[in-house]
């Protein structure tokens, strides 16, 4: 006799906070990831060891939700003494993200395509991390949807788990409703400290580039809040 499985575990009650509307691998991304993703690519089954991962130590950048991998791209050849964890649902991106790297010869970034929340409670060490990225994550602009939103409290108290002390998490949106909600949320946490003195919007880091979504944004009057947080 067979045994139904509830639909009340952990699995199937957590809010998913991204939908997959990934649309069609072009060839190119499709080879990516048969052939690149082997020498890039993380299991979302095992704790990472980044020396095992990188073979070598290195200060550990972590960007959720990564795109098409341009800006993580560009950091990564920007700044070749630290190593790039990046983590993206849609394959199409991955396979993007993987012919860059290919291309530019990088060897400094990491891949998990896999769900973000389920990646930091299961595969990121605690207190491993210099920095954590969240750029233009998902708005759910929608009322009936903020539940979705990726940062509420459980995932900040969770990123702050795998920041090393004095480690930075850097968000940034074009979405000002969002803006608002992250400073709320950042605010009422005692794991961080708001890297803006007058504890508002930060200036853009010069390392995060200026991606061709944003310079659109910019064009049509929307302005992009970054907000940088430390660990307490």
């Amino acid at each position: 006799m067979h045994t139904m499985k509830h639909n009340t575990d952990a699995e199937h009650r957590r809010i998913r906070s991204f939908v997959r509307r990934e649309g069609r691998l072009t060839p190119g991304q499709q080879n990516a990831l048969q052939e690149l993703w082997p020498r890039f690519g993380l299991s979302a089954e095992d704790e990472l060891k980044p020396v095992q991962a990188f073979g070598r130590s290195a200060p550990l950048t972590m960007e959720i939700g990564f795109g098409n991998g341009s800006s993580l791209a560009r950091m990564a050849a920007d700044d070749p003494q630290s190593d790039f964890i990046g983590i993206e649902v849609h394959r199409p991106g991955v396979g993007h993200l993987l012919i860059e790297l290919d291309k530019r010869a990088l060897n400094n970034v990491r891949i998990f395509c896999h769900d973000a929340v389920e990646v930091l409670d299961r595969c990121i060490p605690d207190a491993s991390l210099e920095r954590v990225l969240l750029f233009f994550p998902d708005p759910w602009p929608k009322r009936k949807h903020h539940k979705r939103r990726i940062l509420q409290p459980a995932f900040v108290a969770n990123v702050a788990r795998k920041l090393k002390t004095g480690g930075r998490f850097h968000m940034a949106t074009d979405w000002e409703p969002y803006a608002g909600h992250m400073l709320k949320a950042m605010q009422s946490t005692t794991d961080f400290v708001n890297c803006d003195v007058t504890g508002g919007y930060s200036k853009r880091p010069g390392y995060r580039p200026v991606t061709r979504f944003e310079r659109r944004g910019q064009q049509l009057g929307h302005g992009v809040r970054d907000l940088v947080f430390q660990r307490s």
